[in-house]
């Protein structure tokens, strides 16, 4: 990345008129589109802002309503391939059409037993493959009543994969973990290569790999697309050299051929020409 150190801030998207909270924790960018899009739990609503939005400026669209389904909308993330807004809620995931505004019901709703879905935190949308790929703290057990009653521990959790169009009570195409090598936990972003590399930030005590060495909480794993089961990662990014950030957040830039992470206030970029 070019520009490194300490910055000067461009510009910020606050004030009362942009109907952000405080609780805002995710953030996509519609590059094709040139829109914004933040979930806001507080206010239950999905808000898109234009690309070049500044200062106290009005979303120009809000999903809201009782027919939305939104209670707890932490994540969102785009297709602007096939025009899509999807967004996790607990144990299902809904989808919108990118354009949709007000109190609209979702097209489509993933959810059921046979989804495993259970607390789900970051989802990732792979418009190249069609995918819809998802973390979650647990994967789905003998009754919904028993999963609410347990706290969810390090290797509980996983990463499913769905087809982009699934609806209902559907089977996941693939699942990565869970287990002790994957050992994946409260994992709340993730991001996907168009070559399909999915890239996961490793939280908890981390996981073991093949060759039995464990996989630190500061490190950065990636699986394929095709992976499935308890499997170790294909790369693991990581290291005293590398700095990683103990809260890490990542995103890619396709064009520099990047990875870049952010958190302990700030972010870092990392050439990974491999999974692009």
């Amino acid at each position: 990345m070019a520009t490194s150190g300490e910055v000067t801030l461009k510009r910020a998207i606050e004030g009362q008129a942009t109907k952000l909270a405080r609780s805002v924790h995710n953030i996509r960018y519609d590059a094709v589109h040139d829109e914004i899009l933040v979930g806001n739990p507080v206010a239950q609503a999905v808000t898109v802002f234009r690309g070049g939005a500044d200062g106290e400026e009005a979303p120009i669209r809000i999903i809201q309503g009782s027919r939305t389904m939104l209670w707890d909308p932490d994540h969102v993330d785009v297709d602007p391939v096939h025009n899509e807004i999807f967004v996790p809620e607990g144990h299902k995931i809904l989808v919108f059409p990118r354009e949709a505004e007000g109190n609209v019901a979702p097209i489509r709703v993933i959810e059921g037993p046979d989804t495993k879905l259970v607390e789900i935190r970051g989802i990732v949308i792979d418009p190249v493959h069609e995918l819809i790929i998802v973390t979650v703290d647990r994967t789905y057990g003998p009754s919904t009543d028993s999963i609410h009653q347990q706290k969810s521990q390090d290797g509980e959790g996983a990463v499913l994969i769905f087809n982009r169009t699934d609806n209902g009570n559907v089977k996941p195409r693939g699942m990565i973990g869970p287990g002790p090598i994957t050992n994946f936990y409260h994992i709340n972003e993730l991001a996907v290569s168009p070559k399909g590399w999915i890239v996961v930030p490793m939280s908890g005590s981390g996981g073991i790999t093949d060759a039995g060495s464990a996989i630190g909480s500061r490190q950065i794993g990636i699986w394929s697309v095709n992976d499935n089961g308890d499997v170790p990662p294909h790369w693991i990014l990581g290291g005293p050299t590398t700095k990683l950030p103990s809260d890490r957040n990542v995103t890619l830039n396709p064009e520099a051929k990047e990875l870049i992470v952010f958190g302990d206030g700030g972010f870092a970029g990392y050439s990974l020409p491999e999974i692009f």
